[in-house]
């Protein structure tokens, strides 16, 4: 008989749809309560955006509180997206409505509609800071322009601009190439960034911390409305007070400007000298640097460019920052079109060819510049030569006008046909026309009359004595060169020591010709004891070298920050901050030390007594009969050293081809006065001898900090002149008494 299995069949598929619906059961339970807010709160992340809102950017001072950079309210015309996003025509129609009452052209308005840098959560920006009854005429047509609203926001400025302009920087928009990087740290698309000076070194301190603003959306991501109980305000930025004071800044750059231009306009007699080739076609005939000199006797100074720093070196702040030619950091904010960007700040000649470097505007040369040092490397070679025992202070040497190597064979010298260089000269004396003699010489009176004969052997026998050619490298580091000083700013360069490694590479980058040899040899660590050849360094660590002996030997971390404050400083007047009623967040008064160098008084003094030398005189007489002026005694005869003495050396340092019109003038000294603890240095280039150029700028900013030669009142500026088609009009010192001097001085 057969078996009905009907009733079991349903019966598994019963206790099978019992189970399922079981399981769905369970799920649909664990869905709407265990997970119900996770997947809410899914749905709810779906339906809004979040978008930081940038807060007020903190503000920078001098080191007597003037705002140096500040912030101001102004109003922003913007576009709703969904108004033009996807319709050509009216978008098209829209701009050329906009373009005549906001005065932006047609293309920039496209071409702020297809940039990347604007966030779509938030109204498209077409202008910034636009005037008020611009505003209320908008307003007023709202049916002709659709979309358009206007928005408070805050714009940047510079109240005593274009002063220390390279020390302040400037902001800009956020590029293609650094987005990615500030997104992941949070910053909006349109978002204004530090893009130079302290703005760019402290962002993160100037920034402050977002708000945030979250807008529900609908499917299509357009804007439903904002919900307000969600919203965070932004917390502005912390105020940065710099070491800079401004009046000394402002006199600094003044200095600088007005020695520069009086190089450029010498009367031919005091130009450079245009030196002769007897082996030029047979016959003599004078060079030429320019076919507009032909062969003319004299060749005019260039004197295109150059920097001004000053430390106090008891502690490595900034007190003074000058680079030259300079820029007004507003035009970075005023709006200006591509074309008049290019005119003020050319990258390339109106024929394409690319600018000269010396003409660069947007260079902190303070920082950037990269320079021979010329005669005022000497003390660093004389400390270094003492402290390894090289030599001591009372070691003679008799300087005859050149030095000959010891440690090359004379069948290998020019002299006898060979390939080397052995003979090396002094600079020469402008009384006989040949090299300086000056006689016997000790470290002091060498230092005094800048005697490149004593530093020559000095310079050979670093590298033939046995375990000395490293030392010296590692002595010049220790007073900060071939490293960047730590200073806040941006694009520090490092310097350059030369060793095997660095030469073989400037070798092989094509920097030095393919013949030589890819290592050191004797004649460039001859040629480093002078400041010549492949040494070089930055004005603010030739100043930072100098202060560590100023100081007795504590080589500092310059700073160029004196303190942090809390939000929103109160003011006491028109651009002025009233520090003692702001809130100080960090301190930076206290001194860095990066190294303490021996400086016992065998090794600091006769360092020291020859460059008070170099200041006061007392050169040498060679042959008995014949004075050689120590290098600045006939410039600073009319110095006030009474009222703040100082000590100091001078540098020439040798431009292209060895012409004379492209030397370059440096010259460093510190005050001998603890209570006065100031270094300066200045750095002019192609513009002459070191005491004809750069020392003179270094006198009157000495004479300027003792109280001897007045200093103009510091100002706020004139509104910006856009008609302008220079990056900074030009100043110059209402006295430039200081810079007089004479011009029968020698070289270096």
């Amino acid at each position: 008989m057969a078996v009905d299995k009907r009733s079991s069949r349903l019966g598994v598929l019963a206790m099978v749809s019992v189970l399922l619906l079981g399981a769905l059961g369970t799920r649909i339970w664990f869905l709407q309560g265990v997970q119900q807010q996770d997947y809410q709160a899914r749905v709810t992340a779906a339906k809004t955006r979040t978008v930081l809102v940038p807060p007020e950017r903190g503000r920078i001072f001098d080191a007597k509180g003037r705002v140096l950079a500040d912030n101001q309210r102004i109003l922003t015309v913007t576009v709703e997206w969904s108004v033009i996003r996807n319709k050509p025509k009216a978008r098209a129609a829209l701009f050329e409505r906009l373009s005549g009452p906001l005065g932006v052209p047609v293309s920039e308005l496209e071409r702020r509609y297809n940039s990347s840098l604007y966030s779509t959560l938030l109204p498209l920006p077409l202008k910034e800071d636009v005037a008020e009854d611009v505003v209320t005429y908008l307003k007023e047509r709202s049916e002709d322009y659709p979309g358009i609203d206007v928005s408070e926001e805050w714009r940047r400025v510079y109240p005593y601009a274009p002063l220390a302009s390279h020390v302040i920087g400037y902001l800009g928009s956020i590029t293609a190439e650094t987005l990615a990087d500030y997104q992941r740290q949070g910053y909006n698309r349109n978002e204004r960034v530090g893009q130079f000076g302290v703005e760019l070194s402290l962002e993160p301190t100037l920034h402050g911390t977002w708000g945030q603003r979250v807008l529900e959306v609908d499917a299509a991501g357009n804007i439903v409305r904002e919900l307000e109980d969600q919203a965070v305000l932004p917390v502005a930025g912390n105020d940065v007070q710099l070491s800079v004071d401004l009046e000394l800044q402002q006199y600094a750059e003044q200095a600088l400007e007005t020695q520069l231009t009086a190089r450029r306009n010498l009367p031919p007699e005091l130009q450079a000298k245009n030196p002769i080739d007897p082996k030029k076609d047979g016959k003599e005939r004078v060079y030429s640097s320019s076919t507009l000199w032909g062969e003319s006797e004299f060749v005019p100074y260039k004197a295109p460019a150059g920097s001004v720093v000053v430390l106090d070196h008891s502690n490595g702040q900034v007190l003074a920052m000058a680079s030259y030619p300079t820029f007004d950091n507003r035009w970075q904010g005023a709006g200006i079109s591509g074309e008049k960007y290019n005119q003020l700040f050319p990258a390339k000649n109106p024929d394409g060819t690319k600018i000269d470097p010396d003409q660069s505007i947007l260079v902190n040369r303070a920082v950037q510049g990269r320079y021979n040092l010329g005669s005022t490397i000497k003390p660093f070679i004389a400390w270094s030569a003492m402290h390894s025992g090289l030599i001591d202070a009372n070691t003679q040497f008799l300087d005859e006008g050149t030095y000959t190597l010891e440690s090359i064979d004379p069948a290998d010298c020019y002299e006898k046909g060979g390939i080397a260089k052995c003979v090396f000269k002094n600079a020469t004396s402008p009384n006989t026309g040949k090299p300086a003699t000056y006689g016997p010489v000790t470290v002091e009176s060498a230092l005094a009359v800048s005697s490149d004969a004593f530093f020559y052997k000095l310079g050979e026998q670093f590298y033939i004595t046995p375990g000395l050619r490293n030392e010296l490298k590692a002595d010049l580091q220790r007073f900060g060169f071939g490293a960047d000083s730590g200073i806040q700013l941006p694009f520090e360069w490092d310097g350059r020591i030369p060793d095997d490694a660095v030469k073989k590479e400037l070798v092989d980058k094509g920097v030095l010709a393919k013949n030589e040899a890819p290592r050191l040899v004797v004649g460039d660590s001859v040629q480093v004891a002078i400041g010549q050849g492949l040494m070089a360094a930055t004005p603010l660590q030739i100043a930072n070298a100098y202060a560590t002996i100023g100081n007795g030997g504590f080589l500092m971390q310059p700073q160029i920050v004196k303190a942090i404050y809390a939000p929103l400083t109160p003011d006491k007047g028109p651009a002025l901050a009233d520090l003692e009623a702001g809130t100080m967040v960090q301190a930076f008064e206290r001194p860095i030390i990066k190294d303490s160098l021996e400086m016992p008084p065998q090794i600091r003094e006769p360092i020291v007594a020859g460059l008070k030398r170099v200041i006061l005189g007392k050169g040498t007489y060679y042959p008995s009969s014949f004075y050689h002026t120590t290098t600045g005694e006939l410039l600073f005869r009319t110095y006030p050293y009474s009222s703040l003495p100082i000590a100091g050396k001078t540098g020439t340092a040798q431009g292209a081809a060895n012409y004379p019109w492209n030397d370059s003038s440096v010259f460093g000294a510190f005050s001998l006065d603890d209570s006065q603890p100031y270094t300066v240095v200045a750095y002019l280039e192609k513009a002459g001898y070191g005491s004809k150029a750069a020392a003179p700028v270094v006198k009157c900013v000495f004479s300027a900090l003792a109280g001897r030669t007045a200093m103009d009142p510091v100002l706020v500026s004139d509104p910006l002149d856009l008609n302008s088609t220079v990056a900074a009009p030009s100043r110059s010192l209402a006295d430039s008494t200081c810079l007089a001097g004479t011009d029968y001085s020698i070289k270096d």
